[in-house]
């Protein structure tokens, strides 16, 4: 093949691409990214966003307007620490991707106060109350589903805590949560709920949504040094006129319009919910029948992520490099677990049947 040459056509195998993210996405929803381009300042434009509306809010479970611009969730864990934060976070940490919020509130200027517990176990609220009465600070910032370890974070449950504070605001990082388990941002009271396209969504990588409550808007609108790209008050407002604040990534837009007319063929967010769920039991009942320990505690782990201990002698990269010749993708463990845990990214369109194939595999290389 010379430099001129285009590689040949591949058609995407579905079904067998588990990773903790970015996760597979359907070949319908890649077709619509297909669609020819359209003006971003164009009527048809204001069409599109106009249409994603109502259901974007209820994905979010939401009145309020859900904003969605180009970037990854990172840009928008920015916009929640440049709108949301005056002077001071209380971080929880409990993973890398938490850890990297803590570390957005000091690359923004802004003292981050840590309240840090082991990788595999969760912040319970009477934690959260605690160190809220010890420490001054405007913000919290939380990792509802931890990528890193499978942990899933009783975040209704900070909400009551922080809502006994004056002029406090919970920041969420929902990015494998949302679309894939309960996340109740109204109904919660959390101030500012971001995800990205890539995980639950089973969007490609490249978007970034969220919602923001009335108080994390008047948050924004006090500060003074909010930036220009991350700017939650002109974007909600170009929201609110269905446009975009830069130019966007059309063909993702054409690609999230195609999702969320196929979750809402599923039955809805909560089929989709349930879906979740029952893919985190079935690897739940299978790792206990078979003595393979989760990471996380019972009650305190992902609907859409699997964190498992591997056995004495096995080596994660191993037990990844043999799925991949089998045609299947997982994760190694993040970070300093990179070689004790698996990560299984049940999230978005797999299936239980897809599924149980995969921890048949598993089940095989484990022995």
């Amino acid at each position: 093949m010379t430099a001129l040459q285009s590689p040949p056509a591949v058609t995407p195998a579905f079904g067998k691409f588990f990773l903790p993210g970015p996760t597979d996405v359907h070949p319908e929803v890649l077709a619509a990214m297909q669609r020819p381009m359209i003006g971003h300042r164009s009527r048809a434009m204001e069409e599109l966003l106009e249409r994603i509306a109502a259901p974007l809010g209820a994905l979010f479970r939401t009145r309020g307007v859900v904003l969605v611009g180009t970037t990854s969730a990172t840009g928008f864990m920015e916009m929640a620490v440049r709108n949301g934060v005056r002077e001071r976070a209380l971080s929880i940490v409990n993973g890398s991707f938490s850890d990297r919020f803590a570390k957005l509130v000091t690359a923004c200027g802004k003292h981050s106060v840590r309240l840090e517990v082991p990788l595999g176990t969760a912040v319970e609220p009477d934690m959260l109350r605690d160190a809220l009465r010890r420490n001054r600070v405007d913000a919290v910032t939380v990792v509802h589903s931890e990528t890193s370890t499978g942990v899933l974070q009783d975040v209704a449950g900070f909400a009551e805590v922080v809502q006994e504070f004056d002029d406090v605001l919970l920041l969420v990082d929902a990015v494998t949560s949302l679309a894939g388990s309960p996340v109740e941002p109204d109904a919660w009271g959390l101030d500012f709920t971001l995800t990205g396209s890539q995980k639950a969504l089973a969007l490609p990588p490249g978007l970034a949504l969220a919602v923001a409550s009335d108080r994390m808007r008047e948050r924004a609108d006090s500060l003074p040094a909010r930036g220009l790209y991350f700017d939650l008050v002109s974007f909600e407002a170009a929201m609110r006129r269905f446009q975009p604040t830069n130019t966007p990534a059309i063909s993702l837009l054409f690609a999230l319009e195609t999702q969320l007319a196929r979750i809402e063929r599923e039955g809805g967010i909560e089929a989709r919910w349930a879906r979740h769920d029952a893919m985190r039991r079935r690897v739940e009942t299978w790792a206990s029948d078979r003595g393979v320990a989760y990471l996380p505690p019972p009650g305190r782990r992902s609907w859409t992520v699997s964190c498992l201990r591997l056995p004495e002698g096995k080596v994660a990269k191993d037990v990844t490099a043999a799925l991949k010749r089998a045609g299947w993708t997982i994760g190694s463990g993040y970070g300093p677990l990179k070689d004790s845990t698996i990560r299984i990214g049940h999230m978005g369109d797999h299936t239980l049947a897809a599924l149980d194939e995969l921890l048949a595999l598993v089940e095989g290389e484990l022995r």
